[in-house]
């Protein structure tokens, strides 16, 4: 009955999670004064740092659902009026959606209580999540709180670099309260185009690491001020509020145990976070380089960030990652492939299908994940290359939550099918890269796998519940015994000895065993990757691939982008 309701409804709804926990949310906006920043702030009006967190939770009958478009709404709303450039097009379409995206709610739990973790060693693992152009703390609720739903805390920053429609910086005790619009800048390659997005990159890499600090602050249980002071909550705020519950709860003491991941620009975000912080200071000299970020030594940030650190990456776009200035960063391996890494056990790239066949990005992105980006070509590590996929017949967009939200638009115009099913092949297999780097979350559920029907939701949660245990253990051991078998399974198997997998090992193989899940490979040759639609070869910025066929039938020069 639900089922049915929720597709009568005109408010466009959320898919229910499919880990074997509730989800919490809850947003935190903190002083950076408060928070120690690893490096010196760019910009001295961005006065806080703003996130949105997803998490396990307790079950609570007094719990609420949080809303998508935050408060104020309407602002909300305008902003991303703005960002899209409404054409008369599309313009009824806008006018109409503002009254239903106000009642639009996330299927979690506004700050209710942390569940207490079931991992072995009793903290939850924690990623940090970085949006792309037009995104914010909540364009990407859905698979973060899918990851979540499978025991991940995950923090998502809202950057004030001019890349979100818009975001609001709460008054503090020095600074006045202010917004921060969406900056519109050209994407042909220029040195005024490299400037300025350094000049974001800056203030993104900033960002991450006062995130950073107040994971680790909020673990620790030290006080500080949340700025986003909830209407209402299940939790007893006498005691810290929403932050305090999340002592003792992170795994972020342990080096390399933290998971970073974006999308787009996010993306571009983290390579350019991970190598600013491990390639501190430069190793050579180099009189052209101009780090946009160099963490203090005595920084818990520089011990956490190590070459077992795993990324994932969603539509990575190579572009600001490719200044004058920072020439030298590019130059250099992802820290996986130094002494002690994994190799490309620890990376993993999602693509869409679009920025698949957006030739000139791809050939950038296969150098930003190869062993030597200095190469024209890129070539894959002697141990295990990296993990390289796409879900067919998806858009930019699919990676964020406007697909599911709007799944016919999405497929009408930017041609994407299936965009909850998509979300989920992301999920599953970011959930089992973090398996195989040691990091333990929950298995895979039978609806996700596609094993058939006939086992609700509740009856699969009850069971995870009570084997969780058991098929860590298991899955472990029964994977190495069928990866020497089948060397598809990861690579070598020799290389990975002792690695955790968790019973979704198909996801990460390049044999074809899911459906509509293609892998790429860094050579050529290995697969037809130079089957690629050439109409999409020009295109310069990640908004181009999203729309070129609705532009190219409507004969129009708006374009949607996230």
């Amino acid at each position: 009955m639900t089922s049915l309701l929720s597709r009568l409804s005109p408010i466009p709804s959320f898919p229910s999670y499919t880990g074997p926990y509730n989800v919490g949310t809850a947003d935190i906006e903190i002083p950076a004064s408060e928070l120690s920043s690893p490096a010196p702030a760019p910009d001295g009006s961005i006065a806080t740092v703003s996130f949105r967190v997803f998490y396990p939770c307790e079950t609570s009958k007094h719990s609420y659902l949080a809303y998508w478009i935050p408060d104020p709404q309407r602002d909300y709303v305008d902003g991303y009026a703005r960002f899209l450039g409404i054409s008369e097009r599309i313009s009824g379409f806008i006018a109409y959606l503002p009254r239903l995206l106000y009642h639009i709610s996330l299927p979690a739990s506004q700050n209710a209580e942390v569940l207490k973790s079931r991992t072995m060693i009793k903290r939850w693992p924690v990623m940090v999540f970085s949006h792309g152009l037009g995104g914010s703390r909540n364009a990407y609720s859905h698979i973060l709180g899918s990851l979540a739903s499978h025991g991940v805390v995950i923090f998502a920053p809202e950057h004030r670099d001019g890349s979100a429609p818009i975001s609001f910086i709460k008054q503090t005790k020095n600074c006045k309260a202010r917004s921060v619009n969406y900056r519109s800048m050209p994407h042909t390659p220029s040195r005024e185009v490299e400037d300025a997005r350094n000049e974001q990159l800056r203030i993104r890499l900033w960002e991450m690491g006062l995130v950073f600090q107040a994971i680790v602050k909020m673990d620790k249980g030290e006080i500080l001020t949340n700025l986003a002071i909830p209407a209402k909550t299940s939790v007893d705020t006498s005691q810290g509020g929403i932050l305090a519950m999340f002592r003792d709860a992170l795994d972020v003491h342990t080096p390399g145990s933290i998971t970073w991941s974006g999308h787009s620009f996010g993306a571009a975000t983290i390579i350019q976070f991970i190598k600013s912080v491990f390639y501190r200071p430069p190793p050579t000299p180099s009189t052209s380089y101009q780090p946009l970020y160099r963490p203090s030594e005595d920084s818990k940030l520089v011990s956490q960030v190590t070459p077992k650190t795993p990324i994932a990456l969603l539509d990575l776009w190579t572009l600001p990652l490719r200044s004058d200035a920072t020439r030298w960063l590019w130059d250099q391996p992802l820290p996986a492939y130094t002494n002690g890494g994994a190799g490309g056990l620890s990376i993993l790239a999602i693509l869409s299908e679009a920025f698949f066949k957006w030739k000139g990005n791809l050939v950038q992105t296969k150098r930003a994940l190869s062993v030597d980006p200095s190469q024209d070509e890129a070539s894959a590590s002697t141990s295990q290359a990296p993990f390289i996929f796409y879900p067919n017949s998806s858009a930019h967009l699919s990676q964020s939550d406007f697909g599911v939200l709007f799944p016919w638009f999405t497929k009408k115009v930017l041609k994407a099918d299936e965009p909850e099913r998509t979300l989920r092949l992301n999920a599953r297999a970011v959930l089992e890269l973090m398996r195989r780097n040691d990091i333990e979350v929950a298995d895979t559920s039978d609806i996700d796998l596609e094993l058939g029907v006939g086992r609700g939701k509740h009856h699969h949660h009850k069971a995870a519940e009570a084997q969780h245990q058991k098929n860590f253990t298991n899955s472990d051991a029964d994977h190495r015994n069928k990866s020497r078998a089948n060397p598809q399974l990861g690579g070598d198997a020799s290389k990975i000895e002792g690695r955790m997998f968790g019973q979704d090992h198909d996801i990460l193989t390049s044999d074809g065993s899911v459906r509509g899940w293609t892998a790429v490979f860094l050579e050529e040759g290995k697969r037809a990757d130079s089957q690629m639609n050439e109409k999409v070869e020009l295109t310069r910025a990640p908004r181009d691939v999203i729309n070129i066929e609705a532009v190219q039938q409507a004969s129009q020069q708006e374009t949607v982008s996230a």
